[in-house]
């Protein structure tokens, strides 16, 4: 609920308007910049989201009376935004601008109109549409990129600390996480290809066959079967028969020296789901890469707790990035995300790290 504006406005007010001018002014300039990437209705949509960006702009500008002769500095959010705009254009800069938009202060501005609030929340869902679209586009081949690298840190990390709180030479470590690196890509390459193989030929099967094209001219034009097939596909009962009708219409007037056939309908790309090579062949590679780098530190001649605490500040990193990214993917905290793949990474090492210590007392 928007709060009842006090009569006179301080100083403090001011600022407030100021900073809120500016960062309309940088979010109208980030859509702007993403909408130059864009063409046809993406573009359409991001220069109107830019114009309603410019009426709050004018708000302030109207309370403040006129340009402020020193203006603040942009949000941290809407630099970040602005400099990834102008760099990449992506769907990170999307999925950021959605959680910018999630932000607004105006529900508690009383300075800001309840249209203003309104639109906000509006914008949000906007954004979140058009980062759907990216999602979607990305959700195959990136997905099985992205949890590839984080499996390949996780299972190696934990795998090089349970073979290394063993005592064993730090050769044997190092073989230990080259042999899991390589059988965990291959195994990762071909569990992604079977399944997105598999997921394909599941959706292809669903699609319209051509099976009886060539006796639809021998049905009869009032009681023919070929309605039930398009009510199996949910079509109702009478446009069911209205359009059975005309297809079979249709065959009848076709020439009948060849088999008939019908058009070729509209089938589904199944975006989502990705190539098979290409999801295979994307996990393979950066689970292989991801796998590296707890390994990394012993391929290099180091070994003991130089090794091991060198391992988990690289394989920390990694995975801060890679939870960052699926956040940011997801339209979730990026930060919430990066820690929590930390600590999954971070147990499942520990676990391994305790039970190397007691198999190597064991065998000691």
């Amino acid at each position: 609920m928007i709060a009842i504006a006090p009569t006179e406005p301080t100083s403090r007010d001011r600022r407030r308007w100021a900073q809120y001018l500016v960062d309309e002014r940088s979010e109208a300039r980030v859509y702007r910049q993403l909408a130059a990437r864009r063409s046809g209705e993406e573009r359409e949509i991001l220069l109107a989201l830019a114009e309603a960006e410019g009426r709050h702009e004018a708000h302030w500008l109207e309370l403040l009376g006129e340009e402020p002769a020193r203006l603040p500095r942009a949000s941290a959010g809407s630099a970040v935004l602005g400099w990834m705009a102008r760099r990449f254009g992506s769907i990170f800069v999307l999925a950021l601008a959605q959680n910018a938009e999630g932000r607004s202060p105006y529900d508690d501005e009383p300075y800001a109109t309840a249209r203003m609030a309104a639109d906000e929340k509006v914008h949000r869902e906007v954004v979140r549409g058009l980062a759907a679209r990216g999602r979607r586009r990305l959700s195959g081949t990136f997905r099985a990129a992205v949890f590839g690298a984080n499996d390949g840190l996780v299972s190696n990390l934990a795998l090089v600390m349970g073979i290394g709180a063993t005592g064993v030479a730090p050769l044997f470590v190092l073989f230990s996480g080259v042999a899991g690196l390589l059988a965990g890509a291959l195994s990762m390459g071909a569990g992604e290809y079977v399944s997105v193989r598999s997921q394909r030929e599941l959706l292809d099967a669903t699609e319209p066959s051509n099976y009886a094209d060539a006796a639809l001219p021998d049905l009869d034009l009032d009681a023919n079967e070929l309605a039930l097939v398009y009510r199996t596909r949910g079509i109702p009962a009478a446009q069911a028969e209205e359009r059975a009708r005309a297809v079979v219409a249709q065959a009848r007037a076709s020439d009948r020296t060849t088999p008939y056939a019908l058009p070729e309908a509209e089938r589904g790309d199944h975006e989502t789901v990705g190539s098979a090579l290409g999801a295979a062949g994307s996990s393979f590679l950066f689970f292989a890469s991801g796998a590296i780098i707890p390994v990394l530190p012993w391929l290099f001649g180091l070994q003991g707790l130089p090794a091991v605490l060198l391992a988990l500040v690289l394989v920390g990193l990694s995975l801060l990035g890679t939870g960052a990214t699926v956040g940011l993917l997801s339209g979730a905290p990026p930060l919430r995300r990066g820690l929590r793949q930390l600590a999954i990474g971070f147990g499942a090492a520990a676990v391994t790290y305790v039970l190397g210590l007691v198999f190597g007392v064991s065998l000691g």
